[in-house]
């Protein structure tokens, strides 16, 4: 068995986005070998300068590591880095553990951890909840689906990206269903939030001072406290998009036969967001929606003190 303890052990990242990228740069940091992918050749090149080997594609670099890791936008871009001659599966050896890191769909990461094992290897559903900051950190939580023997192989390498690695089931896909679970409610909670700053508004509170009274209260969740402040000020970067967010309720909707109706209410508010030309701000811009508020009518926290 591979010790995955050692620095010496290459580690895989394809996916160097704003998540992707941090969780290379801890890596780097714990003393892993770290070759990296991503499908734009010019992101994250500060990680070069960190001892970040480029690999020329997913066949390439699934043939030089002894855990992949997987940080991609959805269940299509998955798929277009692990099917084709120069994809995942193409290339892995056997004994290669597969990490999706990725809020993909269950039934899509169910098919491909079959595609992994019959090329000698498994493959684990990890996808993380936290944001930029937690990815920054070091501090997202990693919720597991697929075989426990799999996890306790990687765990010393996820334990340098996270506080706390849980194992859901068995099952391929059951991790990626809560995480789904988990953000179909942080979209039913930021149309709450934005209803609630309605009834604020026709009364005349000041909203800043009414925003940090709630937070105080028992609604207050670690989501709402990070992202209720960008309704007032965009954050620099964009810790997870409204598109994103949009993607992700889908999914979760899906999985229900479309029978979540609070879901519904924040689907149709999060394509009224992508159709004003708002999808790649921060998913704040739901909040925004709900509460009849676009781009225009924000003001900086600063201003409204």
């Amino acid at each position: 068995m591979i010790d995955l303890t050692a620095p010496h052990q290459r580690i895989g990242i394809i996916g160097l986005g704003a998540m992707g990228s941090r969780f290379a740069g801890r890596l780097l940091d714990a003393g892993f070998e770290v070759e990296g992918f991503n499908r734009s050749p010019g992101r994250a090149g500060h990680l070069d300068d960190l001892g970040l080997v480029r690999a020329d594609s997913p066949r390439d670099l699934a043939g030089n590591c002894d855990v992949l890791l997987i940080m991609l936008w959805d269940s299509e871009a998955v798929l277009s880095v692990m099917q084709g001659d120069a994809g995942i599966l193409a290339g892995i050896r056997p004994g290669t553990v597969v990490v999706d890191l990725s809020t993909i769909e269950p039934h899509v990461s169910s098919a491909l951890a079959v595609e992994v094992s019959r090329r000698g290897c498994t493959m684990l559903d990890c996808p993380v909840s936290g944001s930029l900051d937690a990815a920054e950190a070091g501090t997202v939580l990693v919720m597991a689906g697929g075989p426990a023997m799999s996890l306790v192989r990687v765990r010393p390498v996820l334990s340098a990206l996270a506080a706390k690695i849980v194992h859901v089931a068995e099952a391929n896909g059951s991790g990626l269903a809560l995480k789904l679970a988990i953000n179909l409610q942080v979209a039913i909670q930021a149309v709450g939030w934005g209803e609630a700053s309605l009834v604020i508004e026709e009364f005349g509170i000041d909203p800043v001072h009414a925003a940090d009274i709630m937070l105080e209260s028992v609604i207050a969740s670690p989501m709402l406290k990070y992202r209720v402040p960008f309704t007032f000020e965009e954050p620099d970067e964009v810790w997870a998009s409204a598109a994103q967010l949009r993607k992700d309720v889908a999914y979760a909707r899906e999985i229900t036969g479309a029978s979540s109706r609070a879901g519904g209410v924040a689907l149709s508010l999060l394509d009224a967001v992508i159709a004003d030309g708002r999808g790649d701000g921060e998913a704040a811009e739901l909040m925004l929606e709900a509460a009849g508020r676009g781009r225009s009518a924000r003001s900086t926290r600063g201003s409204e003190k």
